[in-house]
């Protein structure tokens, strides 16, 4: 029997490697005949550059960075020596998982870390730049990410700003003559499953806004302040990408990277699934487990479980998914090619217990699938 192992992250309890190592591991102690291969996945968010090096190797570079409230810290991005290429995720140096939910501050969080992790690359000679924009605790459109890059933000009396993080309605103005140029000859990729503009209903603000903490009642004020800025930038680069398609990802970073940085967007699934080969290890394989923090009827606008099961079911190759929880909605993804879906849970828990204990939950979980599976197969 042969199995393909491709999780997401369980979002704040397991990265999609540790988890892919995890089930492995428990098949191979419940029956170690069964041949595991091991693909962790990602989307372009948390546990992106832990996937990509996973499959490609290469080695992980370490900085001191600011985090979204300017606290020094250590992150980290994946550096391809060879190739000259470099794999940052947002979710390193300006995401959610740095911040307690006490510490969200959407006005002040800035997305100026990650731009130190660019510089660093650029610095080591990178030729290639993936970003992956995802899990950011930032609604500051990118400013602070380019501000690490040389760019100049001025107020209407034309005098240069600092951090400004989500009050974008304070910038009247911008200066990109300092822009580091290096922008312009390397080859910058951005992974993101997120197709959102930048602005309205369906935008940075009011979709991605509330879980890096805008309040209800702040939405109108946040998306003035986008909308404000995005005049300042056409003003400034003649360009209005306000409506293309990624621009709203990242609390508005894919919005300043298509204004300012000739980038090509990617699917971040469809870049890892590329990457590790994962059509050509279906080949030969009796089913694949998959899995990540929550599945429901969502699941299907684009997460990893569903962008898998339909590539799998193409090939006519079983797919079960291993869920921190599972929402309402779940029935629908039968037709999408998941054949079963199960709760790492395996009694009344918390939230937090369950995170806490989410290695050994999905380790039991793994095991409960299996004897099910054989139960199945032996039925039949």
């Amino acid at each position: 029997m042969k199995i393909v192992v491709a999780p997401d992250s369980f979002k704040g309890s397991i990265e999609s490697k540790d988890a892919a190592h995890i089930i492995s591991q428990a098949i191979k102690d419940f029956d170690a005949s069964i041949e595991v291969v091991e693909i962790p996945m990602a989307d372009g968010g948390e546990g992106t550059v832990k996937a990509m090096m996973h499959i490609l190797g290469g080695e992980e570079i370490i900085c001191q960075v600011e985090d979204p409230l300017g606290r020094r810290i250590n992150a980290g991005y994946g550096w391809l020596p060879i190739e000259k290429t470099a794999i940052i995720e947002t979710a390193s140096a300006s995401g959610l998982p740095l911040l307690t939910k006490e510490e969200l501050n959407p006005m002040g969080a800035s997305s100026f870390g990650t731009g130190q992790l660019v510089k660093d690359a650029l610095d080591k000679g990178a030729e290639k730049i993936i970003i992956g924009l995802g899990g950011s605790a930032t609604v500051d459109a990118g400013v602070g990410l380019f501000q690490a890059l040389g760019l100049k933000v001025m107020d209407a009396k034309g005098e240069t700003l600092g951090r400004v993080g989500g009050n974008l309605g304070s910038i009247q103005g911008l200066d990109v003559s300092n822009l580091d140029d290096r922008l312009q000859r390397v080859k910058v990729i951005v992974a993101s499953d997120v197709t959102s503009p930048l602005l309205g209903p369906e935008g940075s603000i009011y979709v991605f806004g509330p879980q890096k903490g805008v309040r209800t009642s702040e939405l109108e004020a946040f998306e003035a302040g986008m909308a404000s800025f995005a005049g300042v930038m056409k003003r400034t680069t003649d360009k209005d990408c306000t409506l293309m398609p990624g621009s709203g990802a990242a609390g508005g970073i894919g919005f300043i990277l298509q204004s300012l940085v000739d980038v090509e967007f990617k699917s971040g699934l469809d870049l890892v699934v590329e990457m590790s080969d994962f059509q050509k290890h279906l080949t030969g394989t009796d089913f694949v487990i998959t899995g990540e923090g929550k599945i429901d009827g969502q699941s299907a606008l684009g997460k990893v479980p569903v962008g898998l099961s339909r590539i799998a079911k193409e090939r006519g190759v079983p797919l079960v998914a291993i869920a921190g929880g599972i929402g309402e909605g779940t029935d629908m993804l039968k037709q999408e090619g998941i054949n079963a879906i199960l709760s790492i849970v395996d009694g009344p828990m918390t939230i937090e217990e369950a995170m806490l204990n989410g290695k050994s939950l999905l380790y039991e979980a793994t095991k409960r699938m299996l004897q099910f599976i054989y139960l199945g197969r032996n039925l039949k």
